[in-house]
C-alpha cells in the first residue's frame, strides 16, 4: 500500500507552483499524519500474509483459499479508489478522510466479530473500498501541502507509512495472532484508526471541498494521456510481480527454506525495512531522476525475485533477497505516482485514485495467479515464479516512459 518532477497548476496550488519551496523544507505536519493513516492501511492489507496458517486453521479452509482475504481487499481497492474519488469530489478533503476511518474501523470490527469466510471475505471488501478512498485523497492532500518542489518526498513519506507497516504493523500482529489468536490484530486496527479519526480531524486543514463545477466528463479527459497509461501499467507490474512473491513467502521461507514458524515475522520485518528505505530514497531520488528511479528498481526487481527461485534453499541468501525485494521493488511508487498526476493534468484526485487501483490490480492479479500455483509442481517456489514473470513486465513501460519524456 503510494510527486511529479513537473508543476501541476491546479487551481488551490498557484501560488504554490510560483513560489515552490526547496525540496530540502521540512515537510508539513500533516503530511506525516497521512502517513500515519496509510500505516494503519497498509497493515490490514498485508497482516493476512503472516496469519494465514492461524486463519485457515480456525476457518477450516485451505491457504490458498485463505490467500483469497488479501486478493479480495486488493479487489476492493481497485473498484473503491476510483469510485469513490469521484463520489466525494467536492466534498472536503478532511471530511472525505474521516468517513473513510470510520468505515474502515468498522469494517475490522466485523472482521473480529465474524466467524463465516464469506462474512469475512465482505468486510475486507468494504473495508478496502473505505481505504481506497483515503489513499487517494491523502496523495492530493500530501502533494498539494508540500508543494511543487517537494511532492515526490511527500508521497514517499506518505507511502513510507504503508511501508512501516511491514516493519511494525505486520510483524506485530504476526507475533500477536501466534500468541493470542488471529482476531486480536483486527481489534487493535479497529481502536486504532478509531483514535486516528481525531488525530486527522485537527490536523488535516478544512479546504471547502471543490466549489468548481465538477463533471464525470472532464474528470475522465485524464484518460487521454497514453503516458498516464504506461505509468498505470507500470503500477500495476511492479507491485503486482513484488506481491505475488511476497503474499505466500511464509510457505516458501517454512517449506522450501526450512526457518522456524516463529522466524517468519522477523524476515516480514526485513522486507518491510527494506520496502521502508526504498520509498523514501526513491521518493528524494524521484524529484531529481524520476525515470532513472523508475527503470532502475524494475530491472532489480526483475532479477531479484528469479534469484529468490534459485538461492531459496540457502537461509542466509533469501533473507538478504527479501530485504532488497522489499526496496527495489515497491521504493519507485511513490515516484510512479508522481509521474500519474503529472501526466493526469487538471484531475490529480482521479489520477491518484488511479494509480492505487493500478497497484492493487497488480495485488489481485498476482496473488490470484501465486496462490494457484502453490499446488502445482513448482511448490512454494511457485509465487516467486510468478513474480519474477509480472516484475520483468514493469521494464517495458518504465522505459518507454523515459524515452517520451518531455522535459
Amino acid at each position: 500500500m503510494s510527486t511529479r518532477g513537473a508543476t501541476l497548476r491546479a487551481p488551490a496550488e498557484t501560488a504554490r507552483a510560483e513560489n515552490p519551496r526547496p525540496s530540502s523544507a521540512r515537510l508539513p505536519l500533516v503530511v506525516h499524519v497521512l502517513a500515519l493513516g496509510t500505516f494503519l492501511m497498509g497493515t490490514t492489507e498485508f497482516v493476512v500474509a503472516g496469519l494465514l496458517p492461524e486463519i485457515a486453521g480456525d476457518l477450516r479452509v485451505g491457504v490458498a483459499r485463505t490467500g483469497l482475504l488479501i486478493t479480495v481487499f486488493a479487489v476492493g481497492m481497485i473498484v473503491g479508489a476510483p469510485l469513490m474519488a469521484m463520489l466525494t469530489l467536492r466534498l472536503p478533503k478532511r471530511l472525505t478522510l474521516v468517513l473513510a476511518l470510520g468505515v474502515f474501523a468498522a469494517g475490522h470490527v466485523v472482521v473480529a466479530l465474524g466467524s463465516g469466510f464469506t462474512l469475512l471475505l465482505a468486510a475486507r471488501f468494504l473495508t478496502a473500498i473505505a481505504t481506497g478512498a483515503f489513499w487517494a485523497v491523502a496523495n492530493v492532500a500530501a502533494a498539494h501541502a508540500a508543494g511543487p518542489a517537494a511532492r515526490s518526498r511527500a508521497l514517499g513519506i506518505v507511502g513510507a507509512g504503508a511501508m512501516l507497516a511491514n516493519v511494525v504493523g505486520v510483524p506485530l500482529g504476526a507475533f500477536a495472532g501466534q500468541l493470542m489468536g488471529w482476531r486480536g490484530p483486527f481489534w487493535a486496527l479497529a481502536a486504532a484508526s478509531a483514535a486516528a479519526i481525531a488525530l486527522i480531524a485537527r490536523t488535516v486543514p478544512h479546504d471547502g471541498g471543490d466549489r468548481r463545477t465538477v463533471s464525470v466528463r472532464s474528470e475522465l479527459t485524464a484518460l487521454r494521456s497514453g503516458r498516464l497509461w504506461m505509468v498505470l501499467a507500470a503500477c500495476a507490474t511492479t507491485t503486482g510481480g513484488v506481491l505475488a512473491a511476497y503474499s505466500y513467502i511464509a510457505p516458501l521461507l517454512t517449506d522450501r527454506t526450512g526457518l522456524a514458524a516463529g522466524l517468519v515475522p522477523l524476515v516480514l520485518v526485513g522486507f518491510g525495512l527494506g520496502a521502508l528505505g526504498g520509498s523514501i530514497i526513491g521518493g528524494r531520488l524521484g524529484d531529481r531522476r524520476p525515470h532513472a528511479v523508475t527503470v532502475i528498481a524494475a530491472a532489480g526487481a526483475a532479477l531479484l525475485l528469479p534469484a529468490l527461485v534459485l538461492l531459496a534453499g540457502s537461509a542466509p541468501a533469501t533473507v538478504v533477497l527479501v530485504v532488497l525485494l522489499g526496496f527495489f521493488g515497491l521504493g519507485a511508487n511513490p515516484v510512479l505516482m508522481a509521474l500519474a498526476v503529472r501526466y493526469a493534468g487538471q484531475a490529480p484526485t482521479l489520477a491518484s485514485a488511479l494509480t492505487v487501483s493500478a497497484f492493487n490490480l497488480g495485488t489481485a492479479v498476482g496473488s490470484w495467479a501465486a496462490g494457484l500455483t502453490l499446488d502445482s509442481g513448482l511448490g512454494s517456489t511457485g509465487p516467486a515464479v510468478v513474480g519474477t514473470a509480472i516484475a520483468a513486465l514493469t521494464l517495458i513501460p518504465t522505459t518507454a516512459i523515459a524515452l517520451t519524456r518531455s522535459d
